[in-house]
């Protein structure tokens, strides 16, 4: 079961989170391989994620690495910038034009299989701590 909560809290400002859930006590191998990739993936994602790189340039740098290790290129938003809209610039994809600016607040989520997505705001040098304290893991619901 994949899940995302995507809402407006008391002052406004969209925030979204996914996560992948199973019913049952363990979590199949396969599964959870691919959200250990995943979140090795994201990792990867927020550490380009600085004040004045290039969008257009981490989503290039992103598909080159995940289709280097075998995965298959993003051809959708990659990573967006959240506020009073859901989906607002920045977007990281192949055909944005605008740099990362620090306190942006970013919505993270690479495909992989599982649903990991996060919200970050962008410091001085790159993405603080995650804004919730959700495992970033596959959650099981105990049967």
């Amino acid at each position: 079961l994949m899940i995302l909560l995507e809402y407006n809290g008391p002052g406004g400002f969209f925030t979204e989170l996914g996560r992948t859930l199973v019913m049952g006590n363990s979590v199949p191998g396969e599964l959870q391989a691919m959200c250990e990739k995943n979140r090795a993936t994201q990792a990867f994602d927020l550490g380009m994620l600085k004040p004045g790189a290039s969008c257009r340039e981490i989503f290039k740098t992103h598909n080159e690495t995940v289709m280097a290790q075998g995965g298959v290129d993003e051809k959708r938003i990659l990573s967006h910038g959240q506020g009073y809209e859901m989906v607002e610039r920045p977007l990281i994809r192949h055909d944005e034009s605008m740099t990362l600016k620090e306190n942006m607040h970013l919505a993270v989520h690479p495909m992989g299989g599982v649903q990991l997505i996060d919200n970050y705001l962008l410091g001085p040098d790159g993405p603080g701590e995650c804004l919730h304290r959700t495992p970033k893991e596959v959650l099981t619901i105990p049967l």
